[in-house]
């Protein structure tokens, strides 16, 4: 890596870096003044006083609040997950699929859903199951949120898994197609038995990095009426007058469990790198929406 550092721009001189190590010093300076401004705002404001941090963090706010909000957080991204993979595997197989007017229906379902913003997605599927499914009696009608929630999350996320599984397959060498078709299997045969589990060992680690996107778009149901983990958190803030404080208790939570999974996909990575052919490293749009490699 040094090497090739080198060679894309010089080595900075003395005087460069003296002039990196001072803006790095006024860049330090600066946020520090920042950060006095506000601690003494939220002072002046009474955000600091002991008694609302104290009603964040309590037995009862654990207990009644972030742990059921969590609960339901938890629940709804794990269902999400499972029929998110299952979507995704269907879809990606159908468009790696020899017949070509399938591959384009499913291109067209897969980029519909991959272009529709979830949380669009989520309000349209609440209105769905709340004026439609709900008064035909096949769901009750306070739990229209919850399924909006879940179906929203299942289809964004199950057409990018389906768009991992095309690209998984697609990044593969043509060799393991040759190899295939060279003891007698024929494509579909290479396909199932071949290049799709290779594929998805490459895309374990990109796929869990997308079960971090499910987790963090699940926070977004509050806004159709899910009672999740921010909204738990915002009914604590609203009884004590301490939202801030509930808020920032919640993004903490938040940050625990996505770095925990961005750590296990960055392991997983390490550990995969030699057991397949395909990329294993989580590949980032510049929307911040992990991708697979093309």
């Amino acid at each position: 890596m040094k090497a090739q550092a080198t060679v894309l721009f010089d080595a900075p001189g003395p005087k460069a870096r003296r002039n990196i190590l001072l803006s790095n010093a006024v860049a330090l300076a600066v946020v520090l003044v920042v950060v006095v401004l506000v601690l003494i705002q939220l002072n002046n404001q009474d955000q600091l006083a002991p008694d609302k941090w104290i009603n964040a963090l309590d037995a009862n706010a654990w207990a009644n609040y972030y742990l059921p909000g969590l609960q339901f957080t938890l629940q709804s991204s794990g269902i999400a997950v499972v029929t998110s993979l299952a979507f995704g595997l269907v879809f990606g197989f159908l468009r790696l699929a020899p017949f070509g007017p399938l591959r384009w229906i499913s291109g067209v379902v897969v980029e519909f859903f991959r272009a529709v913003p979830v949380l669009v997605m989520m309000f349209f599927l609440y209105f769905f199951f709340s004026r439609i499914v709900a008064p035909a009696g096949l769901i009750d009608s306070s739990d229209a949120a919850y399924y909006g929630v879940i179906v929203g999350l299942t289809v964004y996320n199950g057409a990018v898994i389906a768009e991992l599984v095309r690209s998984g397959v697609r990044s593969l060498p043509k060799g393991q197609r040759e190899a295939a078709a060279a003891i007698g299997m024929t494509n579909n045969q290479s396909l199932r038995l071949v290049e799709v589990p290779q594929a998805l060992t490459a895309m374990l680690p990109s796929l869990l990095s997308q079960f971090v996107v499910i987790i963090k778009d699940s926070a977004l149901g509050y806004l159709i009426g899910f009672y999740e983990l921010l909204q738990y958190s915002r009914q604590l803030g609203s009884g004590y007058s301490n939202i801030l404080q509930t808020l920032v208790v919640a993004a903490l939570i938040f940050i625990v469990i996505n770095f925990i999974l961005t750590w296990l996909a960055s392991k997983l990575a390490g550990r995969l790198s030699s057991r397949t052919v395909g990329d294993t490293t989580p590949a980032t749009s510049t929307t911040g929406v992990t991708v697979g490699q093309a």
